[in-house]
């Protein structure tokens, strides 16, 4: 990295950062100038791992295969994201960073990561899908280490008291005519979160993107359509107003009481999934016409920042390499309840639990929230976008002047 580039790599941090005023309290890289020598820091968004985890025993062990010792601190994420910043504006940044894959394109653009052309890291074995969470500009700042989505959890029992065959819901279509089944028999249709905030976003994605619309074009008759088509559901009393106030746990824990057919929720449910009353299935979120509908991914991105000792890339290049080996993703995105970005580690998982594989499916489709070069243009859409599904969902405007207000909002944000 050429002297000017530092130099605007921490004006941009300054300006995104400058509000950051916690100290950094994680060992960092600079403690040591050897090149090889010293701990290597390694952040990452998981406090609810302990020392004695599964987890942090593998950093450990990558730690121990590229000969260094290797200093772990979990963040919350959205501290994660601050903490990055700061110590990037101090030129502290740790070794290695793992954050939400949106918020890759955040740091990015302040200079933070280097990208895999700088750092020599190997993508081509992952999923392009999943990898474009981690590009902007045609560059790649890190490798995805697995990623979880949306799909639609059901009620069999439920169901095949309304008579509905789940494998006839193929498309919007399809999926309203069966909602309206299970009403007639007196029982709930779907639930979903629709809240003013980033999860609201998330959970309409799926129909956003599966009915064609795009994110620079909030008001196309697309998007139109499938805002519609949720505040149809609300009005004929196929899923209920709580959805306006849902977060994706509240969701659950109303399919949970048994009383809801459907419900769009995520890979992370699959353990609560397996305590519920009845028997459940899983099917992909349909698109408008048929197939499966593009998700949004979650999930996290390995990166390495930038260093003022660019000698000691090469070893962190080691450690990310060892952290998203193939065995190695196996074994995490088993614990964290991930698809692997890797298509063979993929049949590994399904081979080992057959109910993964709507799961794959799902995560196949799925694309990042950032792509479509949108970077840090994503927040100022997703905002505007989660106030149109309220305005519409309560019913103070239409779907189609809600989201043309909202695209006039995100404009003006550009």
């Amino acid at each position: 990295m050429t002297t000017s580039t530092y130099g605007r790599r921490v004006v941009s941090i300054a300006a995104i950062a400058v509000a950051v005023a916690t100290a950094l309290t994680a060992c960092s890289s600079s403690d040591d100038d050897s090149a090889g020598g010293g701990p290597y820091a390694i952040w990452d968004p998981y406090p609810q791992f302990a020392g004695d985890s599964e987890w942090v025993k593998l950093l450990k062990s990558c730690g121990t295969s590229a000969g260094v010792t290797v200093e772990r601190t979990g963040f919350d994420t959205t501290d994660l994201t601050n903490k990055a910043l700061l110590a990037a504006q101090q030129d502290n940044s740790p070794d290695v960073l793992i954050v939400d894959n949106p918020v890759i394109s955040t740091l990015a653009e302040a200079g933070v990561l280097t990208t895999t052309e700088e750092n020599k890291l190997d993508t081509s074995a992952m999923e392009p899908n999943l990898l474009g969470a981690g590009q902007a500009e045609g560059k790649t700042y890190g490798v995805p280490i697995g990623a979880n989505t949306l799909a639609l959890y059901y009620n069999k029992d439920l169901l095949t008291k309304a008579g509905v065959d789940v494998a006839s819901v193929r498309d919007w279509p399809t999926l309203t005519a069966a909602l309206a089944k299970v009403k007639a028999a007196g029982k709930k249709g779907i639930t979903f979160s629709a809240i003013g905030t980033e999860e609201g976003s998330f959970q309409f994605l799926p129909w956003f993107w599966g009915s064609g619309a795009q994110l620079t074009a909030l008001d196309s008759p697309q998007a139109v359509s499938a805002l519609a088509l949720w505040t149809g559901w609300l009005e004929q009393g196929y899923a209920p107003n709580s959805v306006i106030n849902n977060t994706q746990t509240t969701s659950w824990q109303e399919f949970a009481s048994g009383d809801y057919a459907f419900s769009e929720n995520g890979t992370w449910q699959l353990a609560n999934a397996e305590k519920l009353d009845f028997e459940y299935g899983i099917i992909p979120i349909p698109a408008s016409s048929g197939g499966t509908a593009p998700a949004p991914t979650g999930g996290e991105f390995v990166s390495i920042p930038v260093q003022g000792n660019t000698e000691r890339y090469a070893t962190s290049q080691k450690l990310v390499a060892c952290l998203t080996s193939g065995d190695n993703l196996l074994a995490t995105d088993t614990t964290l309840s991930y698809i692997a970005p890797v298509a063979a580690v993929q049949a590994k998982q399904v081979a080992a639990n057959a109910n993964l594989r709507v799961w794959v499916e799902a995560v196949k489709a799925a694309k990042g929230r950032t792509g479509d070069n949108l970077g840090t243009r994503y927040p100022r859409i997703s905002e505007p976008l989660w106030t149109a599904m309220q305005a519409a969902l309560s019913g103070a405007k239409t779907p189609q002047q809600a989201l043309a207000d909202a695209q006039a909002t995100a404009g003006a944000a550009k």
